[in-house]
């Protein structure tokens, strides 16, 4: 067993490490007080999962959710096969890095095992080290698929990553041993929710441009419908007296007249927060952005109303 601290074990588009301090903010004043469930119905990397679990002893459980059903085989497989996975991530590791100095060799490995990962026909602790390899290795750590549900992102430049961090899948699957794991739809996770529960969504962003959109992130989009779906969703949890916040991004600093986050969450407390953009393509337009930060609870001082 393991005392190191749990952290993310991938690297993520839209990972919420950066935003951490300005959800933290956003938390009841009361959750330091009582035993609360945490949900999560878009897991994604689980940044602030493990955030939530390393800080707050008073955590009773914790649930979460992905549409996305390779992530989520991962994160069962942490959980209940956590050497198994580690014997075959050391060995794609070793085979990996015994390559370095020849892009080429690098890259026909790489394909060949992103192939193999397309397959899907690899057992539980394979395919979740494929999942694993293909993210330490790819561009900028991108998970993106086709209609197909072929994953499809390129081999990074990476000298050497590292792909088997033996120590942090210990404390992550020790860190898992309160977490339930589910892979459905969102609204699923209502089931789970008892007298004191908080919720946090980070959901596929609506995109501030046609070409800016990494949302290919499962096969089915999540679109304007969708995200309308979810303030629906997002209005029943307020209704039943469930605290929730919610990330995403700020459409309106791309394009002042747009007003599509504002009106739809005009009943709810709605905060612009600086945010770092890291998966284009081109460094010089990474950088700082606006994010929208929502939430249903209006007792932090530091959110105002939106207009």
């Amino acid at each position: 067993m393991t005392d190191k601290i749990a952290k993310p074990f991938l690297k993520w588009a839209g990972g919420k490490t950066q935003l951490i301090n300005d959800i933290e903010k956003a938390l009841p004043k009361d959750i330091f007080n009582d035993k609360f469930t945490y949900i999560e119905p878009f897991v994604g990397s689980g940044a602030v999962l493990f955030w939530m679990l390393n800080n707050f002893p008073n955590l009773e459980k914790a649930v979460i959710n992905d549409i996305n059903e390779d992530l989520i085989n991962t994160y069962k497989t942490i959980a209940s096969r956590p050497t198994e996975l580690i014997s075959i991530l050391e060995i794609l590791q070793n085979e990996f890095h015994a390559l370095e100095g020849s892009e080429d060799n690098k890259k026909l490995y790489y394909y060949q095992k992103r192939e193999l990962y397309n397959t899907r026909k690899e057992e539980q602790s394979g395919q979740a080290a494929l999942f694993i390899f293909l993210n330490r290795t790819c561009f900028n750590g991108l998970y993106r698929v086709n209609s197909k549900n072929l994953y499809n992102v390129p081999m990074g430049g990476y000298k050497k990553p590292t792909i088997c961090d033996k120590e942090n899948i210990l404390a992550v699957s020790n860190a898992l041993k309160k977490v339930e794991i589910l892979c459905g739809d969102y609204e699923e996770t209502l089931n789970y929710a008892d007298n004191n529960t908080l919720f946090y969504f980070d959901p596929p962003y609506k995109p501030l441009s046609e070409t800016s959109s990494f949302n290919s992130y499962a096969k089915d989009d999540f679109n304007d419908i969708e995200q309308i779906r979810l303030r629906d969703f997002c209005n029943k949890l307020d209704m039943l007296n469930h605290t929730w916040i919610l990330s995403n991004s700020d459409v309106k600093g791309k394009n002042e007249n747009d007003n599509f986050f504002d009106d739809l969450y005009s009943d709810f407390t709605i905060q612009r927060v600086d945010a770092r953009r890291s998966i284009n393509a081109n460094p010089e337009k990474r950088g700082s952005l606006k994010e929208l930060l929502i939430t249903n609870q209006t007792n932090s001082k530091e959110y105002v109303r939106a207009i």
